[in-house]
């Protein structure tokens, strides 16, 4: 039986242009700063955010880690919405790691809400307060089935953030397809944030890494909490190369995989235009039973809670692919 694995968009393997880009990599000692191809992936995207600096991480999670410890200190706070991945998804290591406190407000879109900010936001009021610091917002919103946030909503948080003194934390793992989809520059996304993390092995298909990009003082400072939270590579241009080769040739055609969900969401009974990426989320009261059915049909989907079934279209989904998942779906 032929497996179509819809769960993430991070179970993509390399394609073969992207293997012999990573086998013909040149490399150094990274830890040392003399992996070439490291460094030139990291002035690339930083560039492309139109910030001074990028430095390149393993994985997603420590990209925040180490993003919002630059702008948030131990003992105070980030604002962030709900199903935010820092909150949701990264096993509490901002609290572990950084000392970092979190508080919420809630959207059913993940979208930014200044009314509800403006509740929550606790300036400096003495001992007895942990004050806030930074406002994080993630774009695109994984749980909040691949919603966009729309630039001018970014730019009154940046506005917002700016007159109360705190910073902003983007955490824009799937931000290539907010760019796609919108037509938005990736700088414009950039100007939005005193600090970014990007990732390469989403949409774009690379094996490992993402990035924090920011200021150049702020990445310097990164690079020696990478290296202390046991982050330090020596010759991994090899990965790099895999990401340099990802920008090259994986972002445009995101569009496929934003035109594949739409696809999939129909058959779901899902309305396709509230589908703006590649995320599709639906509603099943037994949605971890769904999930099993649909593996025993040769569909992996995942379940992000007891009655939300979510699935995820990627390099690897042809529209044929796309067109027999949807078969599945519809009759399951």
């Amino acid at each position: 039986m032929t497996v179509l694995d819809l769960r993430s968009d991070t179970v993509t393997r390399p394609t073969e242009a992207m293997r012999a880009a990573m086998a013909r990599a040149e490399v150094g000692d990274d830890v040392y700063g003399e992996d070439p191809t490291v460094r030139a992936l990291e002035e690339r995207v930083a560039a492309l955010f139109g910030h001074e600096a990028a430095l390149f991480t393993p994985t997603g999670s420590m990209a925040n880690v180490l993003a919002v410890g630059l702008v948030v200190a131990p003992g105070q706070e980030v604002l962030c919405e709900a199903r935010a991945h820092i909150a949701r998804a990264e096993l509490g290591a901002h609290a572990a790691v950084s000392g970092i406190t979190m508080r919420t407000w809630s959207h059913p879109r993940g979208q930014v809400d200044l009314a509800a900010l403006d509740d929550l936001f606790a300036p400096d009021l003495g001992p007895f307060f942990v004050p806030t610091a930074a406002i994080s917002v993630e774009n695109t919103h994984n749980f909040a089935g691949g919603a966009v946030l729309p630039l001018a909503d970014l730019q009154a948080l940046r506005a917002f953030a700016a007159e109360r003194g705190a910073a902003v934390h983007l955490d824009g793992a799937r931000i290539w397809n907010a760019h796609v989809a919108t037509g938005t520059p990736l700088a414009a996304y950039g100007a939005c944030a005193d600090v970014l993390a990007v990732c390469l092995s989403k949409g774009l298909g690379a094996p490992v890494g993402s990035l924090v990009v920011g200021p150049a003082d702020l990445v310097a400072e990164a690079r020696i909490r990478r290296k202390r939270l046991g982050g330090g590579m020596r010759q991994v241009g090899i990965l790099a190369a895999a990401g340099l080769h990802a920008l090259d040739h994986h972002v445009d055609r995101l569009a496929d995989d934003h035109d594949h969900a739409r696809l999939l969401a129909d058959a779901c009974g899902a309305d396709p235009a509230g589908v703006a990426t590649n995320i599709v989320t639906f509603d099943r009261p037994d949605a971890v039973a769904f999930v099993e059915k649909a593996r025993a049909e040769g569909l992996l989907i995942g379940a992000v809670g007891p009655r939300t079934v979510r699935l995820v279209t990627h390099l690897d989904v042809t529209r044929a692919d796309a067109e027999a998942a949807a078969k599945v779906l519809a009759r399951l």
